[in-house]
């Protein structure tokens, strides 16, 4: 079996307790609402996976230059991959997924913490590593990733603030909405695996996040009822909604005319802010969504860089580093293929 007929056989047995399983194949090169990926973006999405595979280091992981937070980077290069049709031993870099999974495991500490051992991590690091490892098991069933996956999950549990968003350290303490986003969207790839979140952690999650909204703007703030809005924290706030089921949430709307009318104007944060802007349009769905991707297209295909061999990378627009830039902007524009369970309606 190819790996496309694999992932959508995975996609229909998995019986997602959030969304419908459907995936379109990468042959169709076109998603939900007509949205395509067209010959020039996949040349562009292949190039840059060959430059995200040669960065990838002997023990399975992938870093920037300090190598600090390397179960993070790791985490946003299997998406990335994911994205565009990978699993363990399944696809053109199937070998390039199964060692960085491996690497990921290993960083499971016995209290459930992600981190690796030689690196910086937080809460933000073991929220996207949750989300990768779960999107694999949830697409695999591989028995031997469960058990540390339900010790990581467990501890977001516990780390929930009494606010009902997440912070940097693994304790419940204070919160913000863009260590949240991530918390929450890990509980929803956990909920989709078939393991238990109790339901008022979501409803906590959710009332932290309305309480980050700036009713003036239509935007969100990084912490509640304080400071301004800005395109990064609105993004993460509308996805976060629709991840909790909430797709019709009348902060949604708002939120996207924010993110519309602020358009690469936020440019100390674009990266960060595009990687969760891009789901949050999709499921809105519709000509939001045709409209957005053909914005983030035109503007990706403009600022890739061309390295030795033809390899595509990205500069970072904000923190992180090239590695990581890539990594985000490959799974945004593999996006229409519908490979990730998260990415479906």
């Amino acid at each position: 079996m190819n790996v496309r007929a694999t992932i959508a056989a995975c996609l229909i047995a998995a019986q997602f307790a959030f969304v419908p399983a459907r995936a379109a194949t990468r042959d169709a090169k076109s998603g939900a609402d007509d949205v395509v990926v067209d010959e020039r973006t996949e040349k562009t999405i292949d190039s840059a996976l060959r430059y995200l595979a040669s960065r990838q280091l002997p023990n399975g992981s992938w870093v920037e230059g300090d190598r600090n937070h390397a179960a993070a980077i790791t985490a946003y290069v299997l998406m990335a991959f994911m994205s565009s049709g990978n699993l363990p031993n399944e696809g053109p870099y199937g070998e390039s997924v199964r060692r960085g999974v491996s690497f990921l495991l290993e960083c499971i500490r016995a209290d459930g913490y992600i981190a690796a051992a030689d690196g910086a991590s937080n809460m933000y690091g073991h929220g996207i590593a949750t989300i990768a490892l779960g999107e694999i098991y949830g697409m695999t069933h591989d028995d031997t990733i469960k058990p540390r996956l339900e010790r990581a999950v467990a501890l977001i549990l516990k780390a929930q603030s009494p606010q009902g968003g997440w912070r940097y350290n693994p304790r419940p303490a204070d919160a913000d909405i863009s260590v949240t986003v991530l918390q929450v969207v890990a509980l929803r790839v956990a909920k989709n695996c078939g393991l238990d979140v109790p339901q008022d952690v979501i409803d906590k999650a959710v009332a932290y996040i309305h309480k980050c909204s700036h009713s003036a703007t239509g935007g969100f703030t990084y912490l509640a009822a304080q400071g301004e809005p800005n395109s990064a924290r609105t993004a993460a706030a509308i996805y976060s909604l629709q991840v909790c089921g909430l797709y019709t949430d009348p902060m949604i709307g708002p939120g996207s005319k924010f993110l519309f009318d602020r358009f690469g104007k936020d440019r100390e944060n674009f990266t960060y802010g595009s990687y969760y802007a891009a789901p949050a349009h999709y499921m809105i769905g519709g000509d939001t969504w045709r409209r957005w991707y053909a914005m983030m297209r035109d503007l990706l295909l403009k600022e890739q860089r061309t390295q030795d061999g033809g390899r595509v990378s990205w500069n970072p627009q904000g923190q992180g580093g090239e590695v990581y830039a890539t990594a985000v902007n490959v799974t945004i524009l593999s996006m229409p293929y519908g490979y990730v369970p998260l990415y479906q309606r």
